[in-house]
């Protein structure tokens, strides 16, 4: 039996739509009389039950077929998103009744995903013991294209619009340095400033690396840095750093603990730097895993999106 003849026997509140649905596709009375297994003038009287409680005629009834009339269109059009809604509903609710389990294959990028995504998956495991989980981390992003992945965790901006992001943390990218090495060359007070300063450069991802962009007042500011040391390695970077050889820029996940310490004063603090917003990404083919979405919500819990909304991540990290 179809989907209008089963819902208008389990969903009586919602069975005129699905009726009037079920007339309109097979374009004849007789026709979802004898889907439905009732009588033909059962039929044509619930019809008529329903154009006079409407107040308006909704097909044209003729000896060889039914059309719609104007008001017939409307009615037919806002039915079917009716009954569409409910459809998704009741899958939403089919789902979070379902249990998750199977293989759970992540990707997150090496340095932050061993500090905080492998900790947040440890502690995942033992609350689902019916989920086995891949971690891979790698120093570049991958994409969710080839199967490989089910779930990434991915920072900035998303280039690619078919996936599914959630929003797990804010994070912005910062300039930093030693206080030795500000103690030795001085802070910079504009981004032009930075023309003259060991700037330690990270290359990786594009060949527009060494070129920071500083935005204040509406007006960004793009400049190419240069310094002695560069590597395509963060954590490289930020060794050198804290070695006090120039100064660097890093997301503020990476940095906020040596804030904390003293170890690195952020500098010219008003400007705003590309966001660094942490993200967990999925293909739209897996927007229902009941797998991936236990696991994107125990990660939001665990990072309180909510604590960082202002921006500052330090209590979080």
């Amino acid at each position: 039996m179809n989907k209008p003849a089963s819902m208008l026997a389990q969903n009586p509140q919602i069975s005129d739509f699905a009726f009037f649905v079920l007339i309109a596709r097979k374009g004849s009375l007789s026709v979802a009389a004898r889907e439905l297994d009732i009588t033909l003038s059962a039929v044509s009287k619930r019809l008529a039950r329903i154009e006079q409680g409407l107040g308006v005629r909704l097909l044209n009834r003729t000896t060889r077929r039914l059309s719609l009339t104007e008001e017939g269109t409307i009615f037919l059009e806002r039915a079917r998103q009716i009954l569409a809604d409910i459809d998704d509903m009741e899958r939403y609710f089919e789902r979070s009744r379902a249990k998750p389990s199977g293989l759970l294959r992540i990707n997150a990028p090496m340095g932050f995903g061993r500090q905080y995504i492998a900790p947040v998956v440890s502690a995942f495991a033992k609350l689902h013991r019916d989920i086995d989980v891949q971690l891979t981390l790698t120093d570049r992003p991958v994409g969710l294209n080839d199967d490989d992945f089910d779930l990434a965790i991915r920072f900035g901006e998303l280039p690619d619009a078919r996936v599914i992001a959630r929003k797990i943390a804010a994070n912005r990218r910062l300039l930093c340095a030693s206080p030795a090495y500000l103690n030795l060359r001085g802070r910079p007070d504009t981004p032009q400033d930075l023309l003259d300063h060991q700037c330690i450069v990270l290359r990786q991802n594009d060949s527009g690396f060494g070129v920071w962009r500083l935005s204040k007042d509406g007006e960004t500011h793009a400049i190419k840095v240069n310094g002695a040391l560069s590597s395509n390695d963060g954590e490289v970077t930020l060794t050198w750093g804290l070695d006090g050889h120039g100064i660097l820029m890093r997301a503020e996940w990476d940095i906020a603990r040596y804030f904390r310490s003293g170890r690195l004063e952020h500098v010219l603090v008003g400007y705003d730097l590309p966001a660094a917003d942490i993200f967990a990404v999925y293909g739209e083919q897996n927007h229902t895993s009941p797998k991936i979405l236990a696991f994107v919500d125990f990660l939001a819990s665990r990072f309180s999106i909510d604590k960082a909304s202002d921006g500052d991540m330090t209590s979080l990290w």
